[in-house]
């Protein structure tokens, strides 16, 4: 059923308000600050930190330029420089970072590339000039043509003697003293039978039962071991409980690439229409592991490799676009991905992917004609991130490479709670979901709490069946739905905070992640 009409909610259920003119959302008022709640317990939560280094404009800095033609990468395509620009990649690398780039033109890769050392940037003449074609498909599965990552070793750990709370930044520990100010860190606990009952997942969340599993990726700004327990600060506040009954621990981590990205140019890998569907959850461009990355003005173009004519002709991409893994404060901008070949199940055709990530900010990015354009996948840890002013189109699936026709599928949380995220001045002709999948993709269950839809527009669905209470405010176009006869609304109530439907058009802020982010460092608004 729909939410409702007209505005607030304020237990859950939409009420009329007032039509016309500019309005704030009772959870956001002007004088809004992170400890914000009204009476009845809703609150929102404090955005702002999710991009490059919380929300910078991404930049290489003043890196050292290397010239890829000065390694024999070819312009023409003729032949394979895969070896040259791995090279580039290593030299760079060695270096201690660098800035490799890449002159107009359309290369050709029959391998992969791999960048495992941080300050490391692969830069194009724009994504209009500078064309990657990869070529490779054997092998490929679940990787990706243009790798980023390394190794992430965990050191030190401390149990948390008190729970956790949301929207702190403290954790109170027995003993701080193996942590220094600048460590990055993992806050966790194990997914316990406890747990698992408390969210009524108890036969259908299986996959991660009885491991520890990372919520939050942060950074220590403080230490105070003056008092007992010792606090560790935090950058970032959590966003859900770490309670002690679950284990709940601070673990030092190392080996994040920092300073890493890709800027101004476009991929393509799709291949023969065969040879993409022997290939599954591959991506042209994947972070893993990374700290302070950027992928910005990319695109994707049509691939020399897909058919003339037929099932995949002007495809793209076999499978996925962008996936980033196990990360934090990474910035995806202005960048815009299309046509995978392979829609199919298992994994195939997301073009935007976050995984187990922290403060992922994708924005002004465009995804068109994947199975999920935008989406949350695998796992537990997916907190804070941002998609803002991102548009959505004809997404779509198959059951099968002989598939004819395909079924209209949602960008969506996917798995396994995905935590206090945020979507907003965004367009989905299509849809986005965030409801309980129960058993769907190895138990799923209940995909998303706390997660918040500001100024969402479009011609599609937009499915808010949330654990414990999700956010809809300001919406114009989009068809609402907040409760359901059918499976994925079970255990879902109550029923999601709905306010301003039909009225987005006229919501201040247009950007909650712009006005937390100005409040945050005290600038005009």
């Amino acid at each position: 059923m729909n939410g409702g009409s007209g505005g607030a909610a304020g237990t859950g259920g939409a009420t009329t308000t007032e039509t016309g003119g500019p309005w704030r959302s009772e959870l956001f008022p002007e004088v809004w600050t992170p400890k914000f709640e009204t009476a009845q317990g809703y609150f929102l939560h404090d955005f702002s930190y999710a991009g490059f280094k919380y929300g910078e404009e991404p930049s290489a800095g003043n890196l050292p330029v290397l010239k890829a033609a000065d390694y024999g990468v070819d312009p023409t395509g003729a032949v394979d420089s895969t070896p040259a620009l791995q090279a580039a990649l290593d030299d760079a690398a060695a270096g201690g970072g660098g800035i490799v780039e890449l002159a107009a033109g359309l290369f050709r890769f029959d391998g992969a590339l791999l960048v495992s050392a941080s300050n490391v940037v692969l830069r194009g003449q724009g994504a209009d000039e500078t064309r990657l074609h990869f070529t490779k498909t054997a092998g490929m599965s679940d990787t990706a043509h243009l790798l980023f990552d390394a190794k992430l070793t965990t050191g030190v750990e401390a149990l948390l003697v008190e729970d956790g709370l949301p929207r702190s930044t403290e954790v109170r520990v027995a003993d701080a003293a193996g942590f220094s100010v600048g460590d990055d860190v993992a806050v966790g606990f194990v997914i316990s039978p406890e747990l698992v009952e408390e969210h009524g997942m108890t036969g259908t969340w299986e996959a991660f039962n009885g491991t520890w599993q990372t919520f939050f990726r942060r950074t220590i700004v403080s230490i105070d071991t003056s008092s007992t327990p010792h606090v560790l600060v935090l950058d970032v506040p959590l966003r859900y409980p770490a309670k002690v009954r679950d284990a709940a621990s601070v673990r030092r981590e190392t080996g994040y690439l920092t300073g890493v990205g890709v800027e101004k140019l476009s991929v393509a890998n799709a291949a023969s229409w065969d040879e993409a569907w022997a290939v599954t959850r591959n991506h042209a461009i994947e972070f893993g592991h990374v700290a302070d990355g950027f992928i910005v003005d990319v695109a994707s173009f049509p691939s020399p490799g897909a058919p003339p004519s037929g099932k995949g002709a002007g495809a793209h991409l076999l499978s996925g676009g962008i996936l980033v893994r196990e990360s934090k404060r990474v910035t995806v901008a202005r960048t815009h991905l299309s046509s995978p070949q392979n829609r199919g199940p298992g994994g195939n055709g997301y073009l935007f992917e976050i995984q187990r990530s922290s403060e992922v900010l994708i924005r002004a990015s465009t995804g068109t004609a994947g199975r999920h354009n935008f989406i949350q996948n695998w796992g537990f840890g997916t907190t804070g991130c941002v998609m803002s002013e991102v548009e959505s189109r004809d997404g779509k699936a198959f059951v099968d490479k002989g598939s004819t026709t395909g079924f209209t599928s949602l960008s969506e949380y996917h798995h396994s709670l995905a935590t206090a995220n945020l979507v907003e001045a965004s367009l989905f002709d299509d849809g986005f979901s965030t409801v309980n999948r129960n058993g769907e993709s190895t138990g799923a269950g209940h995909t998303g709490t706390e997660d918040v839809f500001w100024n969402v527009r479009g011609k599609g669905m937009l499915r808010s069946m949330q654990f414990g209470v999700g956010y809809v405010i300001g919406t114009a176009g989009v068809s609402v739905v907040t409760e359901s006869p059918l499976p994925m609304s079970v255990g879902t109530e109550p029923v999601d905070f709905v306010e301003g439907l039909d009225r987005g058009a006229d919501l201040e802020p247009a950007s909650l992640y712009d006005a937390q982010r100005a409040l945050r460092l005290g600038l005009a608004p």
